[in-house]
């Protein structure tokens, strides 16, 4: 079973745990099996957390906080998930912030300019950008543009 799961995707030790908890898998021999597959190497989750890491900021353009979080949906400890998500460059992740504001730049043309900048800042929130990194991002991406009253706010701190 977890051999089948492995082969689908990579899983944590504690997603293939509570899959064979579901199919009540006796604890012991759950074990016993997840620790021979940690120890050839199936099951890694400092690895499983750097690829993750780099797969979700690149692919979706997740921030530091929201990687933490699915890592953490996914059993991996916060030790782990720390070391992973820190070794995301600040630079790394101020760059995929702008390219998101980029891409979204155009769709908010026409708006009021608060209101721009609301959604674009609430875009990289949910992202899990930072406040003062989403609202650095934003006002200079308008600013750039030409915008010139773009509002000071409670997301001007870093």
């Amino acid at each position: 079973m977890c051999l089948r799961m492995l082969t689908a995707a990579p899983r944590t030790r504690a997603q293939l745990a509570d899959a064979l908890r579901r199919k009540k898998v006796p604890d012991e021999v759950a074990e016993r099996v997840l620790g021979r597959f940690a120890d050839v190497g199936l099951i890694d989750d400092e690895a499983f957390a750097q690829a993750w890491v780099q797969s979700r900021h690149r692919g979706r353009g997740l921030g530091k906080r929201a990687l933490a979080a699915e890592l953490r949906r996914r059993g991996v400890d916060a030790e782990t998930v720390s070391e992973a998500v820190e070794a995301l460059a600040p630079e790394e992740e101020e760059r995929t912030a702008r390219a998101l504001i980029d891409r979204k730049l155009a769709a908010t043309r026409g708006l009021d300019t608060a209101k721009r900048t609301r959604r674009l800042v609430g875009l990289l929130a949910r992202k899990g950008y930072p406040p003062g990194l989403a609202y650095r991002v934003v006002r200079e991406a308008l600013e750039q543009e030409g915008v010139s009253d773009v509002p000071e706010g409670e997301w001007d701190v870093e």
